[in-house]
């Protein structure tokens, strides 16, 4: 037992001696685009789309829960490898319902009575935003983190 927390002190050490690559701007800047012109893109569809209130919602939904998911996901995984404590059940239960999100959207998406190009319309500005925000949630995570070593 002993051992293990000497190896993993010794790895969570290499790993911040190791990292030191700051993002640059123009990454910052072109994550943050990437995010903002799925999510609009995403809800501008919804606002001019035929569909009901209800659909509507359900995919403005499935939008923000994907969100909020691969965030964790991205959050709990760096968590790990900078020796962070995760609870397995938390790990798990962030992939579990990434996973889900994007199931819904094409269980949603496959019922729909859209056109097919409205339908890969939202799975494109969908999946943007998903690793949009992986991106910008993976720059502020560095930058906080560089921060922090600084001191």
């Amino acid at each position: 037992m002993e051992n293990q927390v000497k190896i993993q002190t010794e790895k969570k050490n290499k790993i911040k001696e190791e990292f030191s690559a700051k993002p640059t701007p123009a990454f910052i800047a072109a994550s943050w685009t990437s995010l903002l012109i799925g999510m609009v893109s995403f809800c501008v569809g919804l606002w001019n789309a035929t569909m009901q209130l209800n659909e509507k919602g359900y995919y403005f939904t499935v939008l923000l829960f994907g969100l909020f998911s691969v965030i964790s996901v991205q959050k709990t995984v760096r968590d790990k490898l900078e020796g962070i404590p995760v609870t397995e059940i938390y790990y798990g239960v962030s992939w579990f319902v990434t996973i889900v999100s994007i199931l819904l959207l094409v269980i949603g998406l496959w019922n729909a009575t859209l056109d097919l190009s409205e339908k890969g319309f939202y799975g494109i500005s969908f999946f943007l935003s998903l690793f949009a925000a992986i991106a910008v949630q993976k720059n502020t995570r560095d930058i906080k983190f560089l921060e922090q070593k600084e001191k």
